[in-house]
C-alpha cells in the first residue's frame, strides 16, 4: 500500500468515526463524518449535528477557514446536492476551494444519488469514491434500508441460557448476562432512533428502556411497543415516564377510543396500523410507520415471541445472541430462538460477523446476507 492510500484509509476511519459518535440523534438524516486534510495535516473535522442540521462538511469546511483552498475533504457519504433547511453541502465544498473529495459511498436517497459527486467533479474537483466501503454500509445501514425498503434497519438483540433458554417454563423472569453484556445494550441503545419491544415484554418486565450509561442518559431513544389490543397503561413505567422519554404505542385499527384518549393524556402516541391474518399488528406496517416518523435505527429488544416473528417477516438485519454462563437444567423452559430464526441462521441468511466475550458472557452478532 502506497503512503499515500495508507494516509486516505486513516482519515476516512476517522471519518467514519466521528460519523458514528451521533448515530441515533441525527434521524431521519443520516449521521455523517467529515476530515479536511491539507498537507497531511488535519485543519477539520465534524459530525452532523443532532437534530440532523448542519451537515458534517460545513461543519469542518468551518472548522478549517482558510486552510480549505487546495485541500481535501474525506467524507462517510456522498456530499448532498439539494436544497433543503440549508443550502447544498456540494455548494459549500466548491466554495471552500477543496480540490479532491474522498468519500466513502455513494447516497441512494434519490435527491442524491450519484448527483453529489457528479457536481462537484463539474466544478473541477477530483472525487474518489468505495473507499472503506464495506464499513461505510454498516455504519449507515438504517438510511440505506429507509431509503430502499422502506423500513428502519432492524437490530435484535436476544439473551439465552447454556442450554438455550430464554425464561424458565413458567415464563418468569430470569437474569441471565451480566454487567458487561448489559452496558453494551444501552450503548446500543444510545446509539439507536427507536428501541421496540412487545407488550409481553412490557407487562412482564416493567422495562424503562432508558439509556442507563453515566453521562448518556439524555440519549434515550424513542421506546416503541406493539400493542394489538391496547393494553398498555398507566401502571407500566413506560407510560407514567412518557413525557420525559418519547413513548410511542403501534396498535391496530380496531384500537379502543377510550385507551387512546388515556393514553394520550400520558403523553403516549398511539398510531394505528393495519392487522394481519392473526388480527396482531401487521409488522411491516409497523415498520414503514417508523420510517414516515423518520426512524432509520430499530433495536429490538422484546421477548422470543416477537423475536421470531419478525425473523418470520424477513425483518432481522443485525441478531445479536448473548449466552449467559449458566444452565436452567432439568425442566427447561422457554427456548430464546424460535424456528424462523434458527432457519435464518442454520440457511446462512444471517451471518456470524462478530465473536467476543463479555466477561462471562459470550456476545454472536450476525449480519443479514442480503
Amino acid at each position: 500500500m502506497s503512503e499515500q492510500a495508507a494516509a486516505d484509509q486513516r482519515f476516512m476511519r476517522l471519518a467514519l468515526a466521528l460519523g458514528r459518535r451521533n448515530l441515533g440523534r441525527t434521524w431521519p438524516n443520516p449521521s455523517v463524518g467529515a476530515v479536511v486534510v491539507k498537507d497531511g495535516v488535519i485543519v477539520g473535522q465534524g459530525v452532523t449535528a443532532p437534530g440532523g442540521r448542519p451537515h458534517g462538511e460545513p461543519v469542518a469546511l468551518a472548522m478549517a477557514g482558510d486552510l480549505t483552498r487546495g485541500a481535501t475533504l474525506y467524507v462517510g457519504l456522498e456530499p448532498c446536492s439539494h436544497h433543503g433547511r440549508t443550502p447544498p453541502c456540494t455548494d459549500a465544498i466548491t466554495a471552500a476551494g477543496i480540490t479532491r473529495v474522498v468519500s466513502a459511498i455513494e447516497d441512494p436517497d434519490p435527491r442524491v444519488a450519484g448527483r453529489g459527486h457528479a457536481l462537484l467533479r463539474e466544478a473541477g474537483i477530483a472525487v474518489e469514491t468505495g473507499l472503506l466501503r464495506d464499513d461505510a454500509v454498516r455504519d449507515h445501514r438504517g438510511h440505506i434500508s429507509r431509503i430502499t425498503r422502506g423500513r428502519p434497519s432492524l437490530h435484535l438483540k436476544l439473551a439465552r441460557t447454556q442450554d438455550g433458554f430464554a425464561a424458565h417454563a413458567g415464563n418468569d423472569r430470569l437474569r441471565i448476562t451480566g454487567p458487561l453484556a448489559d452496558g453494551a445494550v444501552h450503548l446500543w441503545r444510545a446509539h439507536a432512533d427507536a428501541i421496540l419491544v412487545g407488550i409481553g415484554t412490557v407487562r412482564a418486565d416493567d422495562p424503562a428502556l432508558t439509556v442507563r450509561l453515566p453521562g448518556l442518559a439524555e440519549r434515550s431513544p424513542l421506546r416503541v411497543v406493539l400493542d394489538s389490543d391496547l393494553r398498555l397503561n398507566s401502571a407500566y413505567r413506560l407510560v407514567r415516564g412518557a413525557r420525559e422519554v418519547p413513548t410511542l404505542a403501534i396498535s391496530t385499527r380496531n384500537a379502543p377510543a377510550h385507551a387512546k384518549r388515556m393514553l394520550a393524556s400520558f403523553g403516549v402516541e398511539v398510531v394505528c396500523v393495519d392487522a394481519g391474518p392473526d388480527g396482531r399488528v401487521d409488522l411491516h406496517a409497523a415498520m414503514s410507520a417508523l420510517a414516515e416518523r423518520g426512524i432509520t435505527r430499530l433495536c429490538s429488544e422484546g421477548g422470543p415471541s416477537l423475536a421470531d416473528a419478525l425473523g418470520a417477516a424477513d425483518l432481522v438485519d443485525v441478531l445479536t445472541v448473548f449466552t449467559g454462563p449458566t444452565a436452567i437444567g432439568a425442566g427447561g423452559g422457554l427456548p430464546a430462538i424460535g424456528p424462523h430464526l434458527d432457519n435464518a441462521l442454520a440457511t446462512g441468511h444471517l451471518r456470524e460477523a462478530e465473536s467476543l466475550m463479555l466477561g462471562p458472557d459470550h456476545a454472536v452478532t450476525y449480519e443479514r446476507s442480503n
